[in-house]
Order: structure tokens, then sequence, then C-alpha cells
């Protein structure tokens, strides 16, 4: 089977990269080799890649920054899906998508299915929406869209990696405690990403996130913990939980945005790890990674 994936060099395009299964001939490209939101170019690397599948790890994630950039965010998130659907089309490709929980407004209280209706208070959201409805429109059941939530790896930039520069840097913190979602393992949504490549009866919308949820605050006093354990901090410092309102950003973010994930583990026939144990897992990849240097 022969797969494209853009976005290699993200978090999750990493995972993808490291994990690929025995069989997969990967052809992956980071976004500076391929910008999906220039439709020749993505034409040209279809036509001399040929795939079967196509993995979308590419995305403009500046949440706060997309509040000021939003037709950039809209080239990258929607544009550049609709170029690789029409390209997929022609080539009689699969697109396994990847979306987010932005796409909710948050306003509910139990987890959002993948039916549910949307309704996304950022340009983020919007923009992420956008794509999933061109991949849907586009390809039919040659589509597979998979929203997540709260991404993080040992690699780049994300909400782990930025508390435990801070708590290795300041006396105190400010987290807030009233947005609640699911912490998400890149490596396991990678793992997801795999099963689901193998299943092209597994087309149109899925949610995927690890188990459990917790708000940012609750978040953080993990990452601390956690990490104080294994020796990647060595001072414990006081986490304050403060309101959204307290802690005002660019962008709106949704105050509730925990995904119903389980069709997905159903169909997969896998159990989800909590995940306050996958983020141990990953500070553990953490602590051997720098060990090794």
């Amino acid at each position: 089977m022969k797969v494209l994936l853009t976005g290699a060099s993200g978090q999750l395009g990493r995972e993808l990269a490291y994990s690929r299964p025995q069989g997969v001939n990967l052809v992956a490209v980071t976004s500076a080799q391929l910008d999906i939101a220039d439709a020749s170019q993505v034409d040209a690397i279809l036509a001399e890649v040929a795939p079967q599948i196509i993995l979308n790890a590419a995305a403009y994630t500046a949440v706060d920054r997309a509040e000021a950039e939003e037709a950039r965010a809209l080239e990258v998130n929607a544009t550049g899906v609709a170029n690789l659907s029409i390209a997929a089309r022609r080539l009689g490709s699969r697109l396994i998508h990847v979306s987010t929980d932005f796409v909710f407004d948050g306003g509910g209280a139990t987890p959002y299915r993948p039916a549910d209706a949307t309704g996304p208070v950022s340009a983020y959201g919007r923009t992420k929406l956008a794509g999933e409805r061109s991949a849907l429109e586009t390809l039919g059941d040659r589509a597979t869209v998979i929203r997540t939530s709260w991404l993080y790896s040992a690699h780049g930039r994300n909400f782990v990696a930025t508390m435990l520069d801070l708590m290795a840097d300041r006396e105190a913190l400010q987290v807030v405690d009233d947005q609640t979602g699911s912490p998400t393992w890149a490596a396991l949504l990678a793992r997801c990403l795999w099963r689901m490549s193998s299943r092209p009866d597994l087309h149109g919308l899925w949610h995927w996130a690890d188990g459990g949820s917790c708000t940012w605050f609750e978040f953080a006093r993990s990452i601390q913990s956690l990490a104080l354990e294994r020796g990647l901090l060595d001072l414990e410092i006081p986490i304050e939980a403060v309101t959204t309102a307290e802690f005002p950003t660019p962008a709106a973010r949704p105050g509730y945005s925990v995904l119903d994930t389980s069709a997905t583990y159903d169909a997969l026939d896998l159990e989800p790890v909590p995940w306050r144990d996958a983020l141990g897992r990953m500070l553990d990849e953490m602590r051997e990674r720098a060990a090794s240097r």
C-alpha cells in the first residue's frame, strides 16, 4: 500500500512516520516540501506518487494567530483540503483527514458525537470545519475525517512542552480551570489513523481522544506531578486555577469539547488509554530521549 503523508514534520506527522506499519510504502512530505494550499504543487506530487491513501496531517494550527490571519488559515485548512480532495478524486485515492474539537461551540455538557451540530467560535474552528466539509462533499465514501482534541507529543510545540518550559522557568503559574476536554497523545492518534487506513469501510466522521477528560488546570497539575516523578522537573511550583475571563486570549475556546469516541474504539477493537496514563508514557519517552543525549 502506498501512502502519501502531508505535514510530516509536525508532531502528528512525525508519530505517523515513526509508527509506519510493515507493508506500507510511505512517502512523507513536510509543509516546506508541499504547500497543500497550492493546487499545482498538490497535483504534481500526487501525480508523481500516485498514492492509494493520503494521510493529511498538514494544518494551520496557530489558534490565536488565526484570528488575525483567517485568510491564511483558510488557505491551508480548507482550500488545501479541497486541493487534496480534488486530486484524490481524480486518482481514485482515499483521504484520511485530521480535524478538531474546535468545530463545536462548547456549550454542551455531554461528549459530542460525530453527528452533533457544529458551531465553531474561532477562526481556527471555522476553517477546520470548512476543510471537513470539503473532503466529505468531494470524496464521499473515500473520505475519512477524524476529529481529535488537545493533541501533544514529545516533539514540537504543544501544551505539555509549554507547561514544562514554564514550570522550569517561573515561580508560579496560572492555568484556566473552566475549559474541559480530553488530552490526546499523538502516538495513540497515529495508531488510530494507521488502523483506519486499513479499513476503507470506516468513512465519514469519527472522533478520537484518550480516555477521560479534565480541565487545562487539571492537565497542568498532572504534567507537573508526573514530570517531577520522572526527574524532568527539579522543583514543584504553585499552580493557580483561573477563569477564562481572567485569562483572555484573541481566540475564543469551547468551554466543553469532550468528544464521544465510543464508536471509533468499537470499530477498531481498541480500549481507550486513560489520558493520565498516556501522558506518563509520553513523559517516559521524553526522559529516555534526554538520557540518551
